[in-house]
């Protein structure tokens, strides 16, 4: 009985081993969709506030989607990704054959969804055998931001970007002070940093009034007098074109901060055209280099579309 069990959970490994091969195979030309999401990262992008002890809880395996250590060793169906897994993870299905009671594994809850803390193998193992529900214990990071068990780390940002976006909007009424333009960005954090920009900018007219203006005043000023200019530089450079998938708001952002480091070794005579210029010359991508990526992604999409007789028509 102990070599049928031994044998089983020898190729039960083999299989999710398999599986995850073809899985990696399948989604060649998008490895990031497959890979497990670090507990690190989110954090990094949902920022919580404080954390809660929820204690023993029955918890649906399908919305753990991710490990606060273990992300680099399984994939995003918690496939084993290693052959040096395999001790580990048959010691833990031989113990599942035998009907042994296994401790609880450790999770945090956030947005919704849960991170493994302690337990990797015991969730690859219970996902293998098609198991539904595991028991857990429980500890919750605080997030306003609700999370699809399906998300990648892409969307992730995305997620997290609207959040904010929607959040400025309300906070500031941007929309009704700015009609008709679409403060978008790329990167989480920018909506603060937009904050702190207007706030710095309502300061410095205040130094020249008598009486302090409004928060509406001070938004509608940076618009048009501290953003748009720049925007306009943007553009009249064609600066955008070097930087495939940013917006020029994100230039706006990173320009900002580099006249300011500029500034600090040159002095205040280099213009803020001057200082455009220079940081699409550093940092910017090169005609040939974006010409090479086209031709690149033309390629790869033709390779990824269906042929007339695929279609199933």
């Amino acid at each position: 009985m102990s070599d049928f069990i031994s044998s089983t959970a020898r190729e039960d490994f083999n299989k999710a081993r398999s599986h995850e091969l073809i899985t990696r195979l399948v989604n060649a030309l998008t490895p990031q969709n497959q890979e497990l999401l670090s507990l690190r990262d989110v954090k990094e992008v949902l920022r919580p506030k404080g954390e809660t002890y929820r204690g023993m809880q029955t918890v649906p395996i399908e919305q753990i989607i991710g490990s606060e250590g273990r992300y680099r060793d399984f994939n995003k169906g918690f496939l084993p990704k290693h052959e040096y897994l395999r001790g580990r993870w048959t010691s833990i299905d031989r113990a599942h054959l035998k009907h042994v009671n296994l401790p609880s594994i450790r999770l945090f809850e956030i947005g919704g969804v849960y991170f493994v803390r302690d337990g990797n193998h015991r969730v690859s193992v219970a996902k293998s055998q098609g198991i539904s529900f595991i028991d857990a214990e429980v500890t919750s990071l605080d997030s306003e931001i609700r999370l699809d068990p399906s998300l990648t780390r892409a969307d992730l940002r995305r997620v997290v970007i609207e959040y904010e976006k929607k959040n400025f909007y309300r906070r500031t009424n941007f929309a009704k002070i700015v009609p008709n333009y679409d403060l978008h960005f790329t990167a989480t954090g920018r909506y603060d940093e937009v904050l702190q920009h207007v706030y710095g900018h309502k300061y410095f007219i205040n130094q020249h009034y008598n009486e302090e203006i409004s928060f509406e005043q001070a938004l509608y000023s940076w618009f048009n007098n501290v953003f748009k200019p720049i925007v306009d530089i943007i553009e009249a450079e064609h600066i955008l074109s070097r930087f495939p998938g940013r917006t020029s708001c994100d230039l706006y952002m990173w320009i900002v901060k580099h006249w300011d480091a500029l500034k600090k070794q040159s002095g205040d005579r280099l213009s803020m055209t001057d200082a455009a210029r220079d940081f699409s010359n550093r940092y910017g991508r090169s005609f040939w280099t974006r010409t090479v990526d086209y031709f690149r992604r033309k390629r790869d999409g033709k390779k990824g579309k269906p042929k007339a007789a695929d279609s199933g028509k």
